[in-house]
């Protein structure tokens, strides 16, 4: 290890690369003066780091424990053609609320924003245990979601607030720990309640926990001091265009292929509407005083990087968490607890490796640490196609045990990398913007992965050399759930369509892990330029 490298291990700065001149390099937020006013945070209570990590596990829980109860929400409600609303309700609000969210806790504090972030959840929660119908459940199911957006860019935020930079991989590998214990623990939860209570204690379970977090948080937190500087007007109009925009976006990529096909007139005119409203969203944004969405998250290399690398990681995802569910049933027979087992693998080595990250980024840097572990995850994934058929269980679970290490090596360092290259008045909208990225790049892989799939099969289908398949996907979906009712022959061709869609998804993965790659080796700073008071905690 040069001397250079070790200086900055030393400090915690050499995670970042920091120059030995102390500078933070061309391009930082430290060269524009901001951020330098803020001390060094002192230890953070006990009490506020359990009830942060309790906060990230009611959103982490939320969609773990609620996906294992559709059947009987579906069975009291009725709305089986729109139940999958109730996820997507929930994932549309709390993403185009990210950046509005990551702008008021920059401008008004973590602490106002999270409690109300909270109190939105726990009265969204509520009332979802108390919805008559599944319309009813959809729509507080957003209101829930609009809670959930103020959780989930505060928290990671408030972690880089209250840890100096080498204590912060600390802070992160617990939350993904928590991650990691509610994706394993959430399905089983929510079946038990499910099964032996009714349904609506789901989201009763929710407000304990809420009201505990809301108790500790605004009796014990005390933010750090912040510098002085001058508060803006709230660029209302600017968050309402952003709101509309990713609304509009995400709703077509959620109902495309699926309500209706990608060229019809609908599809067209939602991705038009969302594309001027972007037009409109920039023409704003460039007026206003205080923007939602600064052009400098764009300007800057850094936090570009880290917003592409991100979205690439959202894209990726969907192989592993979507379709791998889908691979574990309907290819290798496996029952609903074992295709979970096999892609919870996934979630046991990725807090491990994040939690090992630092030790690496401190020696070769934040973007040669990211850019191994994304480098590594494309050849987990490309693997994926060489798997034989039928393959034995065992291997499609090393491969996202191994997945999972990849990428916990590929998220950290980005995370904690460029919240250390911004201000305590910045490091909101840039923490927003990246969690942003990741969750329009989920939303765009599985609309583009799920096409892909679809014209998989429609394909295999077509040219079918065995009788009694079916011709429509609608009808192959429900065949897959039933194989039974197909003859032998015909059941094990759809199974050989499947595994052949998975290839292409898990190569389409691929693709978009070694766009990450190239990204960050490209596009990012060799060196993130940390600021100089990161560098001295």
């Amino acid at each position: 290890m040069g001397s250079g490298e070790s200086t900055g291990a030393s400090t915690g700065g050499g995670a970042g690369g920091i120059p030995r001149d102390g500078s933070a390099g061309p391009g930082s937020a430290g060269s524009r003066g901001k951020g330098a006013a803020t001390p060094p945070p002192a230890r953070p209570r006990t009490a506020v780091v359990a009830a942060l990590m309790l906060t990230m596990g009611l959103v982490a829980l939320d969609g773990a424990i609620v996906s294992t109860a559709v059947p009987q929400i579906v069975g009291d409600l009725g709305g089986f053609a729109v139940f999958s609303w109730i996820f997507s309700g929930y994932i549309l609000a709390g993403t185009v609320t990210l950046p509005v969210y990551g702008k008021l806790s920059d401008t008004y504090g973590r602490k106002p924003v999270l409690l109300f972030g909270i109190s939105l959840f726990l009265i969204g929660s509520l009332l979802c245990a108390a919805a008559w119908n599944m319309a009813a459940l959809i729509a507080f199911r957003i209101l829930q979601g609009l809670g959930g957006g103020a959780l989930q860019g505060t928290v990671q935020t408030l972690a880089a607030d209250l840890y100096p930079l080498r204590e912060r991989p600390r802070i992160q590998a617990r939350m993904s720990v928590v991650w990691a214990t509610s994706a394993l623990a959430g399905p089983a939860l929510g079946g038990l309640i499910a099964s032996y209570t009714d349904w609506r204690w789901i989201f009763l379970l929710n407000l304990p926990l809420a009201a505990a977090a809301l108790w500790i948080i605004s009796r014990h937190l005390a933010e750090p001091t912040r510098p002085p500087g001058r508060r803006g007007p709230v660029d209302w109009a600017g968050a309402l265009a952003v709101f509309a925009c990713g609304g509009l976006l995400l709703f077509a990529l959620v109902q495309g292929g699926v309500a209706w096909p990608w060229l019809s007139p609908p599809s067209l005119g939602l991705l038009g509407a969302s594309a001027v409203l972007g037009v409109l969203v920039v023409r704003i944004e460039r007026r206003a005083a205080e923007p939602i969405l600064p052009g400098w998250v764009w300007r800057r290399r850094t936090i570009a990087a880290v917003n592409l690398a991100m979205a690439g990681l959202g894209l990726l995802m969907v192989a592993p968490m979507v379709f791998m569910p889908t691979y574990a049933q309907t290819v290798l027979g496996l029952g609903p607890t074992g295709a979970g087992l096999v892609t919870s693998a996934m979630t046991l080595s990725w807090p491990i490796s994040a939690a090992l990250a630092q030790h690496v980024y401190r020696r070769i840097g934040f973007r040669n640490t990211a850019a191994t572990g994304v480098g590594l995850a494309a050849v987990v994934l490309g693997s994926f196609t060489l798997l034989p058929y039928p393959a034995p269980v065992w291997q499609p679970a090393l491969i996202m045990l191994l997945l999972g290490g990849a990428l916990g090596l590929f998220q950290l360092p980005l995370i904690v990398g460029v919240q250390s290259t911004v201000g305590w008045e910045e490091r909101g909208t840039t923490t927003a913007s990246v969690l942003f990225c990741r969750n329009v790049g989920q939303s765009v892989g599985a609309a583009l992965l799920g096409a892909v799939a679809n014209a998989t099969v429609a394909a295999r289908l077509a040219d079918a050399p065995v009788p009694g398949l079916p011709t429509r996907l609608d009808d192959a979906s429900k065949a897959l759930t039933h194989p039974g009712l197909l003859p032998p022959a015909a059941a094990e061709y759809l199974r050989q369509a499947v595994a052949a869609a998975g290839d292409h998804i898990f190569l389409g993965a691929t693709l978009a892990a070694a766009s990450s790659a190239l990204v960050l080796l490209l596009v990012a700073p060799r060196r993130f330029p940390v600021l100089p008071e990161q560098r001295e905690e």
